[in-house]
């Protein structure tokens, strides 16, 4: 299988993902308050599908050894380097994840939730029961479920797979659409979320997404059985991101009945 074949057997699912009811639905920064305070946990587990990554294809035990793959080795470093401590708005380094909860804050999204949620998982042994036990509702559990299933198989062409086509491609051109038509100031009123969401079209479409592809060719290669078990594993990533999709939709959906309601 070629990684053509296997984005033409992942077309489906992703036309969902693509002309998805829930981007009717973001019209305003309320909408986009509401969908980050579900996402954000996207954001955050997507932080251990590349740790994971990092851990399986470099050397990140002692006594050092060289890895398998240096150019694989290299392009996770790469992606790494940025993810976990790339430069903010103001210079200062930070994870991708601790800009996403300064944009949160910004347009006054709850961020208590979800520091007490992932603040409460501990080993990857028990991650299971205490995603189960978390505040959470079922579409999140169900997608960091399918995260941590896929990390610990511990294979590093499922974990790619997961990382490489498990993630939204619309959304920061659509949330840059919303803030610029906010009001007078427009990006000017929330330069964090504008700057994380500028960086994210830069660095996924520049450099991460081609990199994960690379990737992909070169974990798989001419092993058949690795091409299926990434097809499988990217169906379920993709589904599950339908699921998560399908759930923020409901929240906004109700979110406007009550404001109907209240008029």
């Amino acid at each position: 299988m070629s990684i053509e074949n296997l984005e033409h057997s992942l077309k489906e699912v992703r036309e969902q993902l693509k002309n998805h009811e829930l981007y009717a639905q973001l019209d305003s920064v309320e909408d986009i308050r509401t969908f980050m305070e579900s996402h954000v946990y996207a954001v955050w587990d997507f932080m251990s599908l590349l740790k994971a990554l990092q851990r399986e294809l470099t050397c990140t035990d002692l006594p050092w050894k060289p890895a398998s793959d240096t150019t694989v080795a290299r392009f996770i470093n790469e992606i790494v380097l940025e993810e976990e401590s790339d430069f903010n708005e103001e210079g200062v380094a930070k994870s991708h994840f601790e800009m996403y909860l300064d944009a949160m804050e910004e347009v006054n999204a709850n961020t208590s939730k979800v520091n007490d949620v992932i603040g409460s998982f501990g080993n990857l042994e028990e991650i299971a029961v205490q995603i189960n036990n978390a505040d959470l509702n079922l579409a999140e559990k169900n997608f960091l479920s399918f995260t941590f299933e896929v990390i610990n198989t511990q294979k590093p062409h499922i974990i790619a797979a997961a990382f490489t086509f498990g993630r939204e491609e619309l959304i920061p051109d659509m949330f840059l659409g919303i803030i610029e038509q906010s009001g007078k100031k427009g990006p000017e009123q929330y330069p964090k979320l504008s700057y994380y969401l500028k960086r994210h079209i830069e660095l996924d479409g520049d450099e991460h997404g081609p990199m994960a592809v690379k990737m992909m060719k070169m974990l798989c290669g001419q092993d058949e059985q690795k091409w299926t078990d990434v097809a499988e594993y990217s169906q379920r990533a993709l589904e599950h991101r339908v699921a998560l999709w399908e759930s923020i939709t409901k929240k906004l959906r109700e979110n406007k009945g009550n404001l109907i309601e209240a008029l």
